[in-house]
């Protein structure tokens, strides 16, 4: 048998920071480091939350409090540089694409004559395959591979754009997380509180719909509590929202945090109301930490990730009292509850860094010539 080959890969990313994707690409560096492979990794934005392997070339440092086109393509030279000078196997490029002019430049100057492989981290198509899906669908052709987070990206949006050369990889998760100490708000010691958690965004993630399920279920009524956990843009209108509800009292919010994992080993029960993902890691994280979950079934990730009723509840559309009747099922259907919560770790071994590392190592193995 031939011995594994080690590659030198550059991970590129907006930022190691924030969000679902941002943790996925920090993850695959150490994967990648584990198996023996010398990693680097460039981020366009000065943020990193997460813990990362290999070494750092941090674009936005060079980021002027003014920008400019002049100073924005002279951070684009030095990437072209590094990546020249650097001589890697491979370039494996997380980045959103959204644009499809930028992404023509990345193509023709960037990554010229550089061997790629781009993750799609989204089941929609204009943030990963521009406005411009057909002419982007020509540059991923070319590319050494294009990997896909979920069954459904792979099948239903790049092969369907004719990008044939697709596979699946899911995001994993930390089986270290379940020993994690972190902190956990004094205010939630011995509260019953259903969680939702990342990045609050209600044109993507959808929480004023969790917040009236909530309000409709009456689980408040028994002392269950909703966690509404993350940063952004729509805070505000959130906690206005939650505060026009009979049961805002037991409505609480908590900024963002690296590491949620102590919060999400003691919720009852994990939601998730997306109105489109990738892979939601919300559900691969809470179940690996022993939490069941209820999620719609939007399209790419909670099917492949949730047995309903065997690890979490599937809920087959956005009706507010489907899913307030779900809360309430897994609030007081006692039996049931701790069936899921029993089956939540082992349905999810699948994730784990180990096994999505030993299949992205496959993957290079066979892809790089």
């Amino acid at each position: 048998m031939d011995a594994e080959k080690k590659f030198k890969v550059c991970l590129v990313s907006i930022s190691l920071a924030k969000g679902g994707l941002e943790r996925s690409c920090a993850m695959l560096s150490q994967m990648l480091e584990a198996k023996g492979h010398e990693v680097h990794l460039v981020i366009l934005n000065d943020e990193v939350d997460y813990p990362y392997s290999g070494k750092l070339f941090n674009l936005g440092k060079l980021k002027a409090e003014k920008d400019s086109m002049v100073k924005r393509l002279l951070r684009f030279r030095k990437f072209r540089n590094y990546l020249k000078k650097e001589n890697f196997d491979v370039i494996i490029d997380h980045r959103p694409k959204n644009n499809f002019e930028r992404e023509l430049f990345y193509s023709k100057f960037i990554y010229r004559e550089l061997n790629k492989i781009y993750v799609v981290h989204s089941s929609k198509k204009t943030e990963y395959l521009t406005e411009n899906p057909s002419a982007f669908s020509k540059i991923c052709q070319k590319n050494l591979l294009n990997v896909g987070v979920s069954e459904y990206i792979e099948n239903e949006i790049l092969k369907k754009e004719g990008i044939d050369n697709s596979i699946t990889i899911h995001n994993a998760f930390d089986p270290s997380w379940i020993e994690e100490k972190s902190e956990f708000p004094q205010i939630l010691q011995n509260k019953k509180y259903i969680l939702s958690y990342g990045r609050l965004d209600d044109s993507i993630k959808d929480f004023s719909f969790l917040i009236k399920a909530f309000s409709q279920s009456k689980v408040w009524e028994n002392d269950f509590h909703l966690v509404i956990l993350g940063d952004g843009k729509d805070k505000e209108m959130l906690q206005k929202l939650a505060a026009s509800k009979e049961c805002c009292d037991q409505i609480l919010f908590f900024p963002f945090t690296k590491k949620p994992f102590e919060i999400i080993k003691n919720a009852h029960c994990v939601t998730l109301t997306s109105k489109y993902e990738g892979f939601p890691m919300v559900l691969v994280e809470s179940l690996s930490l022993g939490a069941p979950v209820v999620s719609l079934d939007i399209i790419s990730g909670p099917s492949e990730i949730v047995q309903h009723q065997k690890n979490g509840l599937l809920i087959a559309e956005r009706s507010l009292p489907l899913f307030a009747e779900a809360l309430q099922k897994i609030c007081f259907d006692e039996k049931l509850y701790n069936e899921m919560k029993a089956n939540a770790k082992p349905s999810v071994a699948q994730f784990s860094m180990q096994a999505i590392s030993e299949k992205w190592n496959q993957t290079l193995q066979h892809a790089i010539r």
